[in-house]
């Protein structure tokens, strides 16, 4: 029905609306007697042998749903409801932003592919905070937090230190944003130097909580070997309990779109299925790199359940979909937890 019905209808618009268009209609859902009911039974799958503890947590499942859809933590319990084990919400940063000008989301539909270059449009921590007080989640949230667009790379601590602490008591674990490509200057934070600056204070103030709260830092599939080693060597040393791996790429290797309308969208970072090989190696690379004593949730390019299981095979503990679950639907976690028991049961 997505893929011959919904889908098409959405494709025709372009992309940033089409994802406003989908957002309402979550908040719409919530308020129709039974919605919730029907789309759980339609879509979650009760699969308790797949439950993992990952961070201190237990998941119920290990697919979880990958920053930047739910942007401004508004819609959590009605994602959950397709399914997923967790769900990450953000970037989120201290003060609301507008983001880049528009337009800033395309789709490269032969591709399976989405390029954006959004710039961490959110409407800020504090109205996330509203949400999360006014309806307690009954998932497990990650907040993705980030620096405001407006604030100095050197500057960029205390943003971090302001949404993870203003955060900290509303939601599950935290992934730090260092590696989006379309805020200018942030990938620079992926430096060892601006990284240990930032997540030396964060782990230092997560020492006055009460509770503990994982953190994670989220790298960029295109970090050189050299600068992924130090970043590595950094998370190992440092008590960081993850790492995201990975963000969009800048790449656009391997496309059959146009080269015409590659160059007419411009910049952006790209996700969807042509970044699937190159996020596999790079968890196989980390997980390699750290003997499997490091967890990661592995993200990027998942379209199919051979792929999400490919993923946790290559040494991740958990992974995220997004383009996936735009391009293939709803039912895609669905189709991984049932493919994910299947391989469990024969073993």
């Amino acid at each position: 029905m997505y893929k011959h019905f919904i889908r098409p209808i959405l494709f025709r618009f372009n992309a940033e609306t089409a994802h406003n268009i989908t957002m309402g209609a979550l908040g719409i859902l919530k308020h129709i007697p039974l919605a919730r009911q029907i789309t759980r039974l339609a879509f979650c799958k009760d699969t308790p042998e797949l439950s993992k503890e990952v961070f201190g947590r237990t998941f119920r499942n290990p697919v979880g749903l990958a920053g930047g859809l739910d942007k401004n933590g508004e819609h959590y319990n009605d994602l959950a409801n397709f399914g997923f084990g967790f769900v990450e919400i953000g970037s989120l940063t201290p003060e609301p932003q507008d983001g880049n000008p528009k337009p800033r989301l395309f789709r490269l539909v032969k591709d399976r592919a989405i390029i954006n270059r959004m710039g961490i449009n959110n409407k800020g921590v504090k109205n996330a905070i509203e949400h999360l007080k006014k309806e307690k989640p009954d998932i497990i949230v990650a907040a993705n937090i980030s620096k405001n667009a407006s604030s100095m790379n050197e500057e960029a601590s205390k943003d971090y230190e302001t949404a993870f602490a203003l955060l900290y008591d509303f939601v599950d674990m935290f992934v730090v944003n260092i590696s989006c490509p379309n805020v200018v200057g942030l990938t620079k934070l992926q430096d060892v130097n601006f990284l240990s600056d930032i997540m030396d204070k964060l782990l230092n103030l997560r020492m006055y909580f009460d509770e503990y709260r994982p953190i994670l830092v989220k790298v960029s599939p295109d970090l050189p070997p050299q600068q992924l080693d130090e970043i590595i060597e950094y998370v190992l040393m440092s008590g960081i309990d993850g790492i995201v791996a990975g963000n969009t790429t800048r790449s656009r290797d391997g496309l059959t779109t146009g080269q015409e309308k590659i160059e007419a969208i411009g910049n952006g970072g790209m996700s969807g299925a042509p970044l699937y090989e190159k996020n596999l190696k790079l968890v196989k690379y980390i997980h390699e790199k750290t003997g499997g004593n490091l967890p990661i949730i592995g993200v990027g390019g998942i379209m199919s359940p051979q792929q999400a299981k490919e993923m946790l095979d290559a040494g991740a503990s958990l992974v995220e979909i997004y383009t996936g679950f735009i391009y293939e639907g709803p039912g895609l976690v669905k189709r991984i937890l049932k493919y994910l028991q299947q391989k469990t049961s024969k073993k």
